[in-house]
């Protein structure tokens, strides 16, 4: 049933070019007031937004080890709007935060001479990886082990957390969002993604009913809730949407490449192929957003400098109702355009703000950082500028 309807989703996208464009999504969407609330636009419409959000990235991950309750607790304490949590399946079927199911790079399993048997390859998406993964651990287990950064080269000074926090439950994310909204007098946003859904679904461990189960639980289901719900696979989105019927708002997250779910079914559309205004119409249909890799809102030159004219990717997404979120801005120089570097170390700072504020100047409607309190810096740079 899932493959039929994702089938007749793409064919009306293939016949989208002739038809008229879609109106857009009744959702409602996040927006952000100078009081510092969250509150529900009343039109119905996604673009009524008077400020861009600053999402925090895995939490702060920028200064704390990513997906753990201290990094999301910073980002909400450094004005982050919302707090991102990427979600994985342990064996006994509990959804965790972490960015990838293999949990080598995060995590200190590796010390864990009780686990060293449990190092295997798996395909995800399609790939062979080697490591350890949450659907070999239950979740007792998993709460023996301690998180680590993930890139200790480029954040040293992270790993002076390592080994103190615990890979922690998307319930315990949820429920840290209510308090802190309760400590600092404002809604905190939440925005889980789904990752490699079609990995989990073949292992029947679909993310996608918890995902709608727990926010149910939590009073998130509806069109104005503060949440969205990402994924890069259409199918995980349609399933949340079309079957399970959840009405909080939907984002798509694209970049270069296809997304795996149809790669799977043997569909040749790309996410350029998507990203077409045709295509965007009908997406708009039962989506709300866009989740964009930077550089396909403004590409860079070959020279790694940042391009002068961004895409038409705002215009086109907005056109058709449609809130766009980027990904993802980071302060140190080995993320950040050439042009916009200091100095030649990898993991200095560079100008990250001025990026950041350029970025706000093509229309987004949010974006994605490491670091939230420059995220914050930079959104309150442009909105003196308007």
């Amino acid at each position: 049933m899932r493959r039929l309807l994702i089938t007749i989703v793409l064919a009306l996208i293939a016949a989208a070019s002739f038809a008229t464009v879609a109106p857009a999504s009744s959702a409602q969407a996040l927006t952000r007031t100078d009081a510092g609330a969250i509150p529900t636009t009343s039109s119905g419409s996604t673009r009524a937004q008077p400020q861009p959000l600053v999402i925090g990235h895995r939490g702060a991950s920028g200064y704390r080890p990513e997906h753990t309750l201290a990094s999301y607790e910073l980002a909400a304490r450094m004005g982050a709007d919302v707090i991102e949590p990427d979600l994985v399946s342990t064996r006994d079927g509990v959804l965790v935060a972490r960015h990838e199911p293999e949990i080598g790079g995060t995590t200190d399993v590796a010390d864990h001479p009780e686990f060293a048997a449990r190092r295997t390859t798996k395909l995800l998406d399609g790939q062979p990886v080697t490591g350890w993964f949450t659907t070999d651990f239950t979740l007792a287990e998993l709460k023996t082990l301690r998180a680590k950064e993930r890139l200790p080269l480029v954040r040293q000074e992270n790993t002076i957390w390592d080994g103190r926090f615990e890979v922690p439950t998307f319930e315990e994310v949820l429920r840290l969002r209510e308090q802190l909204g309760r400590e600092l007098h404002r809604t905190i946003g939440v925005y889980p993604e789904t990752k490699h859904p079609t990995f989990f679904q073949q292992l029947g461990l679909a993310l996608e009913p918890k995902v709608a189960m727990a926010l149910r639980r939590h009073g998130l289901d509806r069109p104005n809730a503060p949440v969205f719900v990402q994924s890069f696979e259409l199918t995980s989105l349609y399933t949340l949407r079309d079957s399970l019927k959840l009405r909080a708002p939907l984002v798509f997250l694209t970049g270069g490449g296809a997304p795996y779910d149809l790669v799977a079914q043997g569909d040749p559309r790309t996410y350029a192929d998507l990203q077409q205004p045709a295509s965007l119409a009908v997406l708009a249909r039962t989506i709300n957003g866009l989740g964009p890799d930077k550089s396909l809102v403004i590409p860079r030159n070959a020279d790694g400098t940042l391009r002068a004219t961004p895409t038409s990717l705002v215009r086109d997404a907005h056109a058709v109702g449609l809130l766009v979120h980027p990904y993802t801005f980071r302060a140190e120089n080995t993320f950040l355009p050439t042009d916009y570097r200091i100095g030649s170390a990898p993991s200095d700072y560079g100008r990250a703000v001025d990026e950041q504020v350029r970025f706000l100047q093509t229309g987004i409607d949010g974006l994605f950082t490491d670091q939230p309190d420059i995220g914050v810096a930079a959104r309150g740079a442009f909105l003196r500028q308007r």
